[in-house]
């Protein structure tokens, strides 16, 4: 009779990719997240879209337990991706990280060659046996990119000469060559032109062939562009989730009609 919860269970959690549950989050003394539970489907863009300081890149953190850096910053609920608990203690956040690649906002190449960038983290986590593995590592992320063609005479110069561009898919290629299964991207053309932003969304979208793809936009437009499923965020409470398409023009919640309609945001 105890059998069939834990069938149901089960046939839950391999539906999703992560699986959030009541996740809260505080800084210090105040509450930035509530209540967040969501499921997030593998190998699909997921768009996280909101007012400024709503909580979607707090909630981004969380996934890889970057706001574990923040000495007064604290998590509560559980977060599961392949059915793991990533805060149980026995988990090791770097090789989370390893799992669970990240591209900021900002560009932020490594100071050292195009090469290298791309071969540090293959590096630290004993991926290549020789330079010869290491060599297609760093051809295969950089082509999965597209930025192969760009810089392939070029590796031995430093990330940082490559315009606005070109660094945002060196992080992306930089991430990639890891391995990853989730990649989270926090705005990742908010500092780029439209031309460069179009060539990451086309990268975005080819990538989700083989990873899970969470975005953090301000961009509803690139939402709509990049992603299957939308989460609208408002006063660190996930207000409502759903097929990008629904949540765009048909929404149940009326903050979200507020904020797609730009009443407020």
């Amino acid at each position: 009779m105890n059998e069939m919860p834990h069938i149901d269970k089960a046939a839950e959690m391999t539906d999703s990719k992560i699986s959030a549950k009541q996740v809260q989050v505080f800084y210090g003394d105040i509450h930035a997240i509530k209540d967040v539970d969501i499921e997030i489907n593998p190998r699909s863009v997921t768009s996280f879209i909101g007012p400024s300081g709503c909580g979607k890149s707090t909630f981004l953190r969380c996934l890889n337990r970057m706001n574990d850096t923040i000495d007064v910053c604290r998590v509560e609920g559980t977060i599961l991706i392949d059915s793991e608990d990533i805060y149980d203690p026995k988990v090791d956040p770097v090789q989370l990280r390893a799992k669970v690649g990240m591209v900021f906002q900002k560009p932020n190449p490594f100071p050292k060659s195009i090469y290298d960038n791309i071969a540090y983290g293959p590096r630290i986590h004993g991926l290549a046996a020789n330079k010869t593995a290491m060599d297609e590592i760093v051809t295969s992320s950089l082509q999965r990119a597209g930025l192969w063609e760009e810089v392939k005479d070029r590796l031995s110069e430093p990330g940082t000469g490559l315009s606005g561009g070109q660094q945002q898919r060196l992080c992306i290629a930089r991430a990639i060559a890891v391995n990853p299964e989730v990649i989270l991207m926090d705005e990742p053309c908010s500092a780029l032109d439209p031309i460069a932003t179009a060539k990451v969304e086309e990268l975005i979208d080819e990538l989700r062939e083989n990873f899970t793809i969470v975005i953090v936009t301000h961009s509803m437009q690139q939402a709509a562009r990049v992603s299957q499923r939308t989460a609208f965020f408002h006063l660190g409470i996930l207000v409502e989730e759903g097929p990008t398409q629904d949540i765009f023009t048909n929404p149940t919640d009326k903050r979200t009609q507020d904020y797609i309609t730009g009443r407020f945001g």
